[in-house]
């Protein structure tokens, strides 16, 4: 299973982003969002209040997980599931995943690689594909599968 690294996001005027999709300009969601936009991966909910509290920010696990689902929810962030627990990212770009079944590593791949497969799929199971559709590929990584 072969994926490429996370897509990192340049970080604009963070607030105005959350005001434009009719969040409050918090503390934990701009911190979680600063936080997705660099990471370079996909985090944990457990992984991102790690990180805040590393970085000094008093934030708590709950507030940490509400903040990520109410990021997912407005579409500033985006969930996947897979072994392990739910991961969370942002990307410049639309892309779809691969998951490892193993160490639940996630990986990107663009929209543009894969959508004649994509149309396929849709055609196949009667499908009306939407903007934000996205696939989700699950194997072993490369680590995993030596």
């Amino acid at each position: 299973m072969k994926g490429r690294p996370v897509t990192t996001i340049p970080t604009p005027d963070l607030p105005a982003l959350l005001r434009h999709h009719g969040l409050r300009c918090t503390p934990s969601r701009l911190s979680a969002l600063k936080l997705l936009s660099t990471s370079g991966s996909h985090l944990s909910s457990a992984e991102v209040s790690a990180e805040l509290k590393r970085l000094g920010l008093p934030i708590d696990q709950t507030t940490v997980y509400r903040t990520l689902e109410t990021l997912t929810d407005t579409g500033l962030a985006h969930a996947v599931h897979g072994p392990g627990p739910k991961r969370y990212g942002v990307a410049s770009e639309p892309h779809h995943h691969t998951v490892c079944e193993r160490c639940g590593e996630v990986g990107e791949l663009p929209v543009e690689q894969l959508r004649e497969t994509v149309e396929r799929i849709a055609e196949l199971a009667g499908l009306h594909v939407g903007a934000a559709t996205s696939l989700l590929l699950y194997g072993r990584c490369a680590r995993c599968s030596a």
